[in-house]
């Protein structure tokens, strides 16, 4: 019974660190200074996003979720509920992170597994301090 207590212990123990590591993953980012994000409609419901980051705190991910919170703001503004992740390129160059993210936009959600629900996003960017559109 004893052995059985300290198990579950170590189980729970394991699990809040889990789930502190996550909820840290999602806090804002400190260091991190955010570019005017270039957006170009490619199609009526293609848009390329040229988001830029820079800073101490500025990376690869850094600049992919801020063309994210881009992406979800855009799908809001121009009435769609929902965007789809297509391909984003990532560049390094002078201290900035560079991300060209292609998403499409719809009003109901799109097949894949990576889609945003825009308002859930943008409320999510707004939470850590992260720019949209």
């Amino acid at each position: 019974m004893r052995s059985s207590l300290s198990q579950i212990a170590l189980l729970t123990a394991g699990l809040s660190a889990g789930l502190s590591g996550c909820a840290s993953a999602k806090a804002a980012r400190k260091g991190v200074t955010y570019q005017p994000v270039e957006t170009r409609l490619l199609q009526d419901d293609l848009v390329e996003f040229r988001a830029s980051v820079g800073g101490p705190g500025a990376d690869a991910e850094a600049a992919t979720e801020f063309a994210a919170c881009a992406a979800a703001q855009y799908s809001l503004i121009r009435g769609f509920g929902f965007a789809r992740h297509i391909r984003t390129t990532l560049d390094d160059k002078d201290g900035f992170w560079r991300a060209d993210a292609v998403y499409t936009i719809s009003p109901a959600l799109p097949r894949g597994l990576r889609t945003i629900d825009a308002e859930v996003t943008v409320s999510d960017c707004a939470d850590r301090g992260i720019p949209t559109v």
